[in-house]
């Protein structure tokens, strides 16, 4: 595997790739790996023939200086974890090759409103943060395709509509959310948690379910109040936000007919853990 810290080296390397013909496939991550990173290597490499993998914890994207400076930093372990995956390449820049000029936005761009629920309520910023280094990265890396996960539903549907919207070749490819034994999705942030949150916070997917197999023959508002009771029951636990949302548009909908397809999300702390997931139910 190649380790690239400087954007001149990394383009070199890309350029020559594509004069053999490959195609390049590119996961961006916050580092911390597990095995839901690796599922994206592993869904990268069949689409395409070199994959770029980054490692880059934004500082734009933090609504909180603690939570910034407490997002675990494992590189010499996801180093280990991309060698034994067969990456192709390691991006890892810091901050000031991302951000030349400083961490102000070159530019604003037309989220159509998919940045202001949920997330967008609870975190003020963090998206023009995302899409900021998003499109960065892209400009840096220029793949053919582009490999997300859909656990990050509200991101995965503001970075399709950047990509729409600026006429991008590149394709965005959605790839579903790997899961723990008790349901709790994959996320760096579940090293923080304590084995006993560990566990309780299966009663996430398990919620996200009951709503799915439900939500034609209860009203959606109860099913959503029952799922917040039954997660806030737990010592520690707190809902953020539990929403049931048209796919396509965020927007909140109240049956089941809104929508042709219809998406619940969930946001909530575990003691100071923040944990989100989803699960499309139409």
């Amino acid at each position: 595997m190649y380790i690239f810290k400087h954007i001149a080296d990394l383009q070199a390397h890309l350029a020559n790739k594509r004069q053999l013909g490959n195609t390049i496939g590119f996961v961006p991550t916050m580092g911390a790996l597990h095995a839901g990173h690796l599922s994206l290597i592993a869904a990268a490499q069949l689409a395409t023939d070199c994959v770029v993998c980054s490692i880059f914890v934004n500082p734009t994207q933090f609504n909180e200086a603690s939570d910034f400076d407490k997002y675990p930093r494992t590189i010499n372990v996801d180093c280990g974890l991309l060698i034994e995956q067969h990456c192709d390449v390691l991006f890892l820049p810091d901050v000031a090759e991302i951000y030349p000029n400083g961490k102000t936005p070159y530019q604003t761009y037309d989220l159509g409103g998919l940045d202001l629920p949920m997330e967008g309520k609870q975190r003020p910023g963090h998206f023009a943060g995302m899409i900021q280094v998003v499109s960065r990265l892209l400009d840096i890396v220029q793949p053919n395709q582009l490999f997300m996960g859909q656990k990050d539903f509200q991101q995965l549907a503001i970075v399709r509509r950047y990509l729409e919207t600026t006429a991008s070749p590149i394709k965005l490819v959605g790839c579903a959310t790997l899961r723990e034994e008790n349901g709790l999705a994959m996320s760096s942030r579940n090293v923080r948690l304590s084995p006993e949150q560990r566990q309780q916070a299966g009663i996430i997917h398990t919620v996200l379910q009951h709503i799915k197999q439900q939500y034609e023959q209860q009203p959606i508002a109860q099913l959503v109040q029952q799922g917040i009771e039954q997660i806030n029951a737990l010592p520690n636990f707190a809902v953020e936000y539990f929403e049931v949302c048209d796919a396509r548009t965020l927007q909140k909908i109240t049956n089941c007919t809104d929508a042709p397809e219809i998406v619940a999300c969930i946001a909530l702390k575990v003691g100071d853990v923040r944990l989100i997931d989803n699960v499309l139910i139409k």
